[in-house]
């Protein structure tokens, strides 16, 4: 003995408006969490000039290996290669800028901001063909494979420690962390001279 089951419209009406709501519901866009709240460690104060100020940056970066790409006195970028493991390999990249803090140019402020790429280890099928005079038109295919790395994730490494670090051995290269004077970058190394001819007594 078979049943007949009856919905009524407005059950069809609730069970088609909850199908359509499940169906549009969408991931938050990225940019919603991007606060520009005052509180981000992307940049710290250094009481030296900007120039100074980049210059130990520069310093900074090339004691942890870093290859400067672009240094100028108010600009730097550079770069260094990581492989935690054989078939992923990371890249870090820095770009910093120094903006001095008024016209005297005494204090300026560091904006530092570092994108990590990854990149892993792909094998690719390549395939080549030879002719064979004698046979007339025929050839052979020939398979080989190769590996490439591929980009498969890039981001912002996001504020924290890392930054924190980055700074505190600025002020290292400043001379502000152990109450030494400000180291002045702002100088040209000098010049080697050649030492006084002695004279025959």
């Amino acid at each position: 003995m078979s049943r007949m089951f009856r919905f009524s419209p407005a059950l069809l009406l609730a069970l088609l408006a909850g199908t359509i709501a499940g169906c549009s519901t969408t991931k938050p866009n990225v940019y919603q969490g991007e606060e520009f709240s005052d509180t981000s460690t992307f940049s710290h104060d250094f009481a030296t000039s900007s120039p100074a100020t980049c210059e130990a940056a520069r310093r900074t970066l090339l004691s942890q290996g870093y290859i400067i790409k672009q240094a100028k006195a108010a600009l730097v970028d550079g770069h260094k290669h990581f492989q935690p493991d054989p078939d992923t390999h990371v890249e870090i990249e820095f770009h910093v800028v120094c903006a001095p803090n008024g016209k005297d140019d005494k204090s300026s402020t560091l904006f530092v901001s570092a994108t990590q790429d990854r990149y892993a280890l792909k094998k690719t099928n390549n395939s080549a063909s030879v002719g064979l005079s004698v046979l007339g038109s025929v050839s052979l295919p020939i398979g080989s494979t190769s590996d490439s790395l591929v980009k498969v994730a890039s981001e912002t490494i996001p504020a924290g420690l890392f930054y924190d670090r980055f700074f505190g051995l600025i002020e290292h290269y400043l001379g502000l962390d152990s109450g030494l004077p400000v180291a002045d970058f702002d100088d040209k190394p000098a010049l080697p001279t050649k030492p006084a001819a002695k004279t025959e007594e």
